[in-house]
């Protein structure tokens, strides 16, 4: 089967939707499907407004409607809800095409925190990108049931996995060169430096040991001005963050909005204990009564 996957998020963005595509397209092909991603990379692009770090495609619509044309895919699922869904949702209805979608990022929450969007604005457009859709993806039953409550239809549910070969189990804290020195306990944070991360409920914990923090965003300047006791490790390759984790005594997950939290799996997976709010993300990957 031939599929085109559509997406506004790709390398070298480096985020949990990012990291799902990718192992989906690798494990697809490793089925023998074919896949042909279209991503910003393959246009002009500029920042996205309130939300550095992440580039958008510009004025897409003819290019994608082209690609698509020259890809005849069996199948079309559009991950994003950015520039590049909305080109390849418009040329799916102009010409009868069934197309999946999913619904990866609460950005109704990310468009309130960073623009002031009211969320029930950012809601109604979403639940309109959707619409159309033959089967909206989601991560957990939390979400589908939010969504539901929103007027969505056609979800289906579309659990995520972690690498267990990349994030392997240790048993005990091991050294890692990045946290060596550090004084324990060390609590450590792995995700974008942003509005809806709610990372400064972590920073502001009064607590014994170090703090660290690995990723990049938009409060990454202000914030590491404002704690400079922090430990800013910024992006690591998978291989230097499965050591990094396993190298922490405890990852800290202090988002509120999460649709599922990748990131906490991969902790787990090395071992970690994982510390988070009991909201609908980190309810589904941890469980109810942990």
């Amino acid at each position: 089967m031939r599929i085109a996957l559509v997406t506004d998020a790709w390398r070298p963005q480096v985020n949990g939707v990012v990291t799902t595509l990718i192992e989906l397209v690798r494990e697809l092909e490793a089925l023998g499907h074919e896949v042909r991603v279209i991503e910003p990379g393959q246009f002009k692009t500029r920042p996205c407004p309130g939300y550095a770090g992440i580039d958008l495609a510009v004025r897409p619509a003819k290019q994608v409607a082209r690609m698509l044309d020259e890809i005849q895919p069996d199948a079309i699922h559009l991950a994003t809800e950015g520039p590049l869904g909305w080109a390849a949702r418009r040329h799916c209805l102009r010409n009868r095409l069934a197309f999946t979608t999913a619904f990866h990022t609460r950005f109704p929450e990310i468009l309130q925190a960073a623009l002031r969007v009211p969320l029930s604005w950012g809601y109604a457009l979403f639940r309109n990108f959707h619409r159309p859709s033959s089967g909206v993806m989601v991560p957990t039953q939390g979400v589908l049931q939010m969504l539901a409550q929103r007027g969505f239809g056609n979800l289906r549910l579309w659990t995520h996995g972690v690498d267990t070969q990349a994030f392997s189990f240790h048993g005990e804290v091991t050294h890692s060169p990045i946290t060596g020195t550090l004084a324990h306990p060390v609590a450590l944070y792995v995700g974008r430096v942003s509005y809806e991360k709610n990372i400064e409920a972590f920073l502001q914990l009064d607590m014994p040991g170090t703090k660290v923090v690995c990723g990049v965003g938009p409060l990454e300047a202000r914030l590491k001005a404002r704690y400079p006791q922090v430990r800013w490790v910024g992006i690591l390759e998978r291989s230097a963050l499965a050591r990094v984790y396993a190298a922490a005594d405890v990852f800290v997950f202090p988002s509120r909005s999460e649709t599922f939290g990748l990131v906490m799996l991969e902790a787990m997976a090395c071992g970690t204990p994982v510390a988070a709010f009991p909201v609908d993300g980190p309810m589904e990957v941890l469980g109810a009564h942990a």
